[in-house]
């Protein structure tokens, strides 16, 4: 399974940081694990726009993806701001990675990079 262009894609999304990791479930199902720098200004928009898309793009036709955090312990860690990850799941093996991209592509600002596209005064 090919992560390229959804992991390049989401290296552009401001506020997204460091590596992006990826894989396959023993049942077929791709996940991507990427941290967003929570002290960005866009950081709850972009959680926002990506929680929109994954989760909750529409009432009664949703896609098969989850977005969610998670963090190892923080009483053995440390904050949210390094140890903080989030997830973008499939829950249908069908459902390719680039795909996936494809739909965040098409609602997120365009060029998703560009700072004046993301509305910050909203």
């Amino acid at each position: 399974m090919n992560f390229d262009s959804l992991t390049q894609y989401v290296a552009k999304i401001p506020a997204v940081q460091g590596s992006i990791s990826s894989g396959v479930s023993e049942h077929g199902l791709w996940w991507i694990k990427f941290q967003i720098d929570i002290e960005h200004p866009l950081a709850w928009q972009v959680v926002q726009e990506i929680g929109h898309v994954a989760n909750y793009l529409s009432l009664n036709d949703r896609l098969p993806t989850v977005f969610y955090p998670v963090s190892a312990p923080p009483y053995l860690n440390g904050w949210p701001k390094d140890y903080l990850h989030w997830i973008i799941e499939s829950t249908d093996a069908e459902f390719m990675p680039d795909l996936f991209r494809e739909w965040l592509e098409g609602r997120l600002p365009q060029p998703v990079d560009d700072l004046e596209q993301w509305d910050i005064e909203a």
